[in-house]
């Protein structure tokens, strides 16, 4: 490699990155993302050599990408390079880091796009009109996720062995496999494996709700399962009581926004969802946040005011 690094495309040094450092290593819905990155690169720079990139014409990749991607997409397309790139500056391929001071841009996120979530009023109302019978259906399944703000798979993963009614907490461990033939598989990251407390109306609901079932069998599959039928019903249910329209997916962020209102730490939010860092948490609930500083500035000059 050493001898002919001149000669080394940055697509294929980036392929064979894959290979190396990432197949067998993550999983198989992640592996596909920076599948789907390298074909950008064959598209995009089919010619750019590696000992060609620095900073300006790294940065012209990325601002030819984001004439067709939104500034989130193109964050993440950053990212997925930015691996493969310092590595081959440790390996002495390329003379310096071309990523540093990249500038993110991106297109203007389309308004149908925005994070749907309900508000407080909203969810009660959604809560309080399942059916909740005394078998389990996909309307626990909605109740589940409301309260606890797990991500589909994780909650379709659980087994009465990861509730502990004593402790008032939920363990995620793992995943269901839904997208492919079944199976649990690991968690999206090491941060995703966490305790989710619940509340004391969710350990009498569901103890008696799981009682007597397999310790190790997932509560909610039967057969296939598809993320389309779960969302049908909770649409349903949202336009029967007259609220926004969300996936199961937006209850997550519901959750999520319900506890940044009521004044719960971002960290304490991170660590719930099993983000893997704060930043996550930040950049996906950045509306809420602004909000709430706005409302903090107003408490702020109310305080001071008093002082006069």
């Amino acid at each position: 490699m050493e001898k002919n690094k001149e000669h080394v495309l940055f697509c294929d040094y980036y392929a064979k990155w894959i290979s190396v450092y990432k197949e067998g290593a993550i999983r198989d819905v992640t592996l596909d993302k920076y599948k789907m990155t390298q074909k950008w690169l064959e598209k995009l720079v089919p010619t750019l050599k590696l000992c060609e990139l620095n900073r300006i014409s790294y940065q012209q990749l990325l601002n030819e990408y984001a004439t067709t991607h939104e500034r989130q997409t193109t964050m993440d397309f950053h990212h997925q390079l930015k691996g493969a790139i310092l590595d081959a500056v440790d390996e002495g391929l390329i003379e310096r880091d071309p990523t540093r001071k990249a500038i993110i841009k991106g297109k203007t996120p389309n308004e149908n796009k925005k994070i749907k979530y309900l508000n407080q009023f909203e969810l009660h109302t959604l809560i309080s009109n399942l059916n909740l019978s005394s078998d389990i259906t996909w309307d626990w399944f909605i109740l589940l996720v409301a309260k606890t703000g797990l991500r589909f798979s994780e909650a379709l993963a659980l087994t009465p062995k990861d509730f502990d009614f004593s402790h008032q907490c939920i363990s995620v461990s793992k995943t269901w496999n839904y997208k492919g033939d079944g199976g649990f598989l690991p968690t999206k990251n090491k941060s995703s494996v966490r305790k989710v407390q619940i509340d004391w109306q969710m350990v009498i609901q569901f103890s008696e709700l799981i009682k007597g079932r397999a310790e190790d069998e997932p509560i909610f599959v039967n057969g296939k399962v598809y993320n389309s039928t779960v969302n049908d019903i909770l649409s349903r249910y949202c336009k029967k009581v007259n609220i926004p329209v969300i996936s199961i997916h937006g209850l997550r962020h519901t959750h999520a926004s319900i506890l940044l209102f009521a004044g719960v730490s971002i960290a304490s939010v991170a660590r719930r969802l099993g983000h893997s860092s704060m930043n996550t948490t930040q950049k996906t609930y950045l509306h809420i946040i602004q909000e709430l500083e706005n409302r903090d500035i107003d408490l702020v000059m109310r305080s001071l005011s008093v002082l006069n």
